[in-house]
């Protein structure tokens, strides 16, 4: 008989007044008999007694649960703002965020919708108009992937004098995510649409009826999906339940969420996410329209801002992605961008999708900063501030992936700094 066996014949068959008592149960049932002959006298002594932690080996554990729950040890949460939240990249491991801690981006609220009462309409130019519900999408073949998503805004506070934040209050609006769903191909194949549409209005149901023109090129048909899952279950609410749409590698927002119509047209849409908002401003005063793809962007979560360390070995740990495929290396720096070193990236390395890095570090003691860039499949690689503003200023407040870098003090601090 098993160790284990026998513990759980001892949990299922405890007689705490049985002369033949083993060692387990007697470590077990003793307290509790000794609970209930001295219960007056030892009451305050009890009460400190149960305030101190208790030997899991000594007591049953909890019982099963309909639906899991963290450690209570755990503490990440999102930093939560009006209208986002950021996700803790300091705290994480592997590439999948948790959903519920996915950030968020939403423009009036999170919407509660039925999923019984909710519809996908597909019209414009296609010869046959269609409504289908969520049950019905779930019929179609489904397919999933593993993508990242990043707002348009995140790490915006680059275009600004440093300040002293962490890596989740200067780029937390990116995750990761296994998506269901369908393919939009699918879709559009069964609403026949016609030869000459060549974007795609997307619309959600929330009450900012957020709306983005979708320009159908090969990639966008071969990889766009409209999603119900996320991480092995349904979409959480806040990432669009009961339906969104997936462009990997596009900016966050035109993943519209909380998806209610697909119209065909002929040319974008221009609407006011893309013409009042989503724009980068430029030098000359003009404003860029339809930067959707995310380049390649690269930063170190641990250590990072506001963590301390101490001297000795550190790994070196990050996050890389790029919007136009696979990472193909990432270089860590550890005396201000004077040298460069290869990182580990963590296998698999999947297109449009973050990739962990890591280096084996040991820290002297001496001030110093640290920084990594990375470089896509196209060699495209992460520019430094200096580079990213001589051409495009600082007027925007969008699509910001300059080199991160954080300074290390002599007293083991890290902040957040321009190198």
């Amino acid at each position: 008989m098993s160790e284990e066996t026998r513990g759980d014949n001892e949990t299922s068959n405890r007689t705490p007044a049985s002369p033949s008592l083993n060692r387990r149960q007697f470590l077990a049932g003793g307290a509790s008999l000794l609970a209930m002959g001295t219960s007056a006298a030892l009451s305050g002594v009890q009460a400190e007694e149960r305030s101190e932690p208790i030997d899991p080996t000594h007591v049953p554990g909890a019982s099963p649960r309909p639906y899991g729950e963290r450690s209570p040890f755990e503490k990440p949460t999102r930093l939560v703002a009006s209208a986002s939240s950021t996700t803790p990249l300091q705290d994480l491991q592997g590439v999948i965020t948790p959903s519920s801690l996915h950030f968020e981006r939403h423009h009036n609220g999170v919407p509660a919708i039925d999923p019984s009462r909710h519809r996908l309409l597909v019209h414009g130019l296609v010869d046959r108009p269609m409504i289908f519900t969520v049950e019905e999408l779930k019929r179609f073949p489904s397919v999933s992937r593993i993508a990242f998503l990043e707002c348009s805004g995140n790490s915006r506070d680059g275009w600004d004098e440093a300040q002293d934040l962490t890596v989740q209050q200067l780029h937390g609006l990116t995750s990761t995510s296994e998506w269901t769903g369908i393919k939009l191909s699918t879709l559009l194949e069964a609403a026949e649409i016609q030869r000459e549409a060549t974007w795609m209005l997307a619309e959600g149901g929330d009450a900012a009826a957020l709306a983005r023109s979708v320009p159908l090129t090969d990639e966008v048909l071969n990889e766009a999906m409209v999603c119900y899952g996320q991480n092995g279950e349904a979409l959480r609410p806040e990432q669009g339940y009961p339906l969104r749409l997936l462009l990997p590698g596009f900016e966050g927002n035109i993943n519209v969420k909380w998806l209610r119509r697909l119209k065909l047209g002929s040319a974008p849409f221009m609407t006011r996410w893309e013409t009042a908002k989503y724009t980068d401003l430029m030098p000359d005063g003009k404003a860029y329209q339809f930067s959707l793809v995310m380049e390649a962007k690269s930063v170190i979560t641990r250590p990072s801002g506001q963590q301390q360390l101490r001297p000795g070995f550190h790994e070196i740990q990050g996050l890389a992605w790029s919007g136009r495929g696979c990472i193909t290396t990432v270089e860590v720096s550890i005396d201000a961008g004077r040298t460069w070193q290869a990182a580990r990236l963590q296998e698999p390395v999947l297109p449009k999708c973050h990739t962990r890095f890591r280096l084996s570090w040991k820290w002297d003691g001496q001030e110093t900063i640290i920084q990594s860039r990375c470089t896509d499949v196209t060699g495209y690689q992460q520019p430094t501030r200096e580079s990213l503003i001589r051409v495009r200023g600082t007027h925007s407040s969008y699509h910001y992936n300059g080199i991160q870098s954080w300074k290390i003090g002599g007293d083991g601090v890290v902040k957040n700094t321009y190198a």
